[in-house]
């Protein structure tokens, strides 16, 4: 099975793409989708959509994991996260990918089995994981742990066990 994972942002969105034979994981390919900062909304949501429907006549991935956004301090940060994700999700649902949701920190726990683990952790573990010879770039690394997340077992938000957690500022928390 073929996961595309994607960690949306309107600057940057990373995409990662691997394969699930069993229980063994290849890596397929991976990279980042970058708008023009000049460029109005619209067409920088347009490049996000163009760039995953590209991605998804190339490499035919079969399901897609993507993150879910979390509430910044800034809302207008939010909203624009979320029209960016939004893209990212309507280029899937076009493309007849089924779309699976995971928070920040279910796709942590799943791939460095700490929930609040630091871009690098994260990083390393991806690396690790799928045998590659460096370190992938940071979207890249957060688009690849959530296609492992999911290939580990995972069944979209709302579909895995949150007991132990809350929820603060729309993010999971574990209860301590």
């Amino acid at each position: 099975m073929r996961i595309l994972g994607i960690d949306p942002g309107l600057r940057v969105t990373g995409f990662g793409l691997i394969e699930r034979e069993g229980n063994a994981l290849r890596y397929i390919a991976s990279g980042c989708i970058r708008t023009d900062q000049a460029a109005t909304l619209p067409q920088r949501l347009g490049t996000i959509f163009d760039g995953i429907a590209e991605l998804l006549a190339q490499y035919a991935p079969e399901q897609a994991a993507v993150e879910q956004v979390f509430v910044n301090v800034n809302p207008q940060s939010t909203l624009l996260l979320g029209q960016a994700r939004g893209a990212a999700i309507a280029a899937l649902v076009a493309g007849k990918v089924e779309v699976l949701e995971y928070t920040a920190l279910q796709v942590k726990q799943a791939v460095v089995g700490n929930g609040h683990a630091g871009k690098e952790q994260v990083q390393h573990m991806v690396r690790r994981l799928l045998s590659l010879p460096g370190a992938p770039g940071a979207d890249a690394a957060d688009a690849l742990a959530c296609a492992i997340a999911h290939a580990h077992g995972g069944q979209g938000l709302g579909k895995l066990p949150t007991a132990g957690y809350r929820m603060r500022r729309g993010r999971l928390l574990a209860v301590r």
